[in-house]
């Protein structure tokens, strides 16, 4: 790709630019897909987006200049992200409490790690760019039959007002699982009072509504930010790695998968805010002892990385799942959309981190180690989810400490 677009000597700032403007159309598809879903539904933006993936990086493999497929793969950037949050938020409100925990961490992340996986073996056996990314854009076709078996929230039915659709959808639900369900779901007369409240529209204000919902909004947004920064700082100033780079790649996406078993653990047992802030505090006091180790000491620096790695990314998988259970169901999709979009931002600031390594080694990750403790700090001041049921108003939300 770099030398069939000349991307060197002085055109090799071009190169960066590609993946900064990529993760530009995920800051871009963090922000709206949140919005988006809550307005016109979970499964209609869900189906879009993986369309607008699928499609788009169809059209790339067709790039005839630099300039085309940039841009392409900025709309590329939009899709994947909003799909990404809207399949987690969409099925943390269909399923159970049990399920919904092992879904937001094992099944969500450890899919995505096995993605990551198969990334360097698909592209250690297919050479050519654009025969690369047409075995990678394939198996998106896959998921049209999925229209048909996915359903739509039924939470997000019922805040919208619309109690029929979602009641065909329990009752299906209550069929398949064996369980019989009440001949009467919905009290006509309590959903005649709650329809003006429940058919209202959110808007991104509302996250700030209140002293109390502003709070909490603010300290997510800070949490996701600094927590971003640290996991891709790190991954980008790993120490380079001697040997095969596919196989490096490869185990780059392995070291994340103990991570999400370890968040699923904690969150089946534990109180969110102690797992969080533990997985932080061990991510940034583990990246604050690398100052102390000896220059010649590489492999004990390149294990703390990992370890610091290690924690970061068990804190990352478990913010999805606190998120959802902080917000009621009318605006729950937007804040994981504009927390994630502070997420983006850290992603992007973090090679500027990085960037300081050049005049003092050390410098990045007395940062990024300071920053990450003290997030997790922070944390101990939101409020406590655990065992609580997903708020449905404004009014249920917690308080924070």
């Amino acid at each position: 790709l770099l030398l069939q677009w000349n991307l060197v000597c002085d055109d090799d700032w071009k190169a960066p630019l590609t993946t900064s403007l990529f993760f530009v159309g995920v800051l871009i598809g963090s922000f709206i897909s949140g919005q988006l879903s809550d307005r016109f539904g979970r499964k209609n933006i869900l189906f879009l987006t993986m369309a607008v993936q699928t499609g788009f990086s169809f059209l790339q493999i067709f790039s005839t200049s630099w300039e085309m497929f940039t841009v392409l793969f900025l709309i590329v950037g939009m899709g994947q992200i909003s799909n990404y949050v809207v399949a987690f938020i969409l099925g943390t409100e269909i399923l159970g409490k049990s399920v919904r925990i092992i879904f937001s961490t094992l099944g969500v992340c450890i899919f995505f790690a096995i993605g990551y996986m198969l990334l360097p073996l698909f592209a250690y056996f297919i050479r050519d760019w654009r025969m690369l990314l047409l075995a990678l854009t394939v198996p998106g076709l896959f998921c049209i039959p999925l229209w048909w078996i996915i359903p739509e929230s039924p939470r997000w039915l019922i805040s919208q007002g619309r109690y029929k659709e979602a009641e065909v959808i329990i009752r299906k639900a209550a069929k398949i699982n064996g369980v019989p369900a009440p001949a009467v779901l919905f009290d006509t007369a309590e959903m005649q009072d709650s329809k003006p409240q429940q058919q209202q529209k959110a808007i991104l204000l509302d996250l700030f509504r209140t002293r109390n919902i502003a709070t909490i909004t603010i300290m997510s947004l800070l949490l996701w930010f600094f927590t971003s920064v640290g996991y891709f700082g790190l991954s980008l100033s790993t120490p380079n790695w001697h040997g095969n780079a596919y196989i490096n790649c490869f185990l780059s996406a392995v070291i994340e998968v103990p991570a999400y078993v370890i968040a699923w653990l904690l969150l089946r047992s534990l109180p969110r805010r102690y797992s969080v802030s533990g997985t932080l505090f061990l991510g940034g006091a583990v990246v604050l002892f690398i100052q102390l180790v000896p220059a010649d000491f590489n492999v004990l620096s390149v294990g703390l990385v990992m370890l610091g790695k290690f924690g970061i990314t068990a804190a990352f998988s478990m913010l999805y799942v606190y998120n959802v259970e902080l917000y009621p169901t009318l605006v729950r999709n937007m804040a994981v959309g504009a927390t994630s979009t502070a997420s983006r931002l850290g992603s992007i600031i973090a090679p500027y981190f990085v960037y300081l390594g050049a005049y003092d080694r050390f410098l990045p990750y007395i940062l990024m180690g300071s920053l990450t403790v003290l997030i997790g700090i922070l944390t101990l001041f939101l409020p406590e989810s655990y065992g609580s049921p997903l708020p449905e108003s404004f009014e249920q939300m917690l308080k924070v400490k």
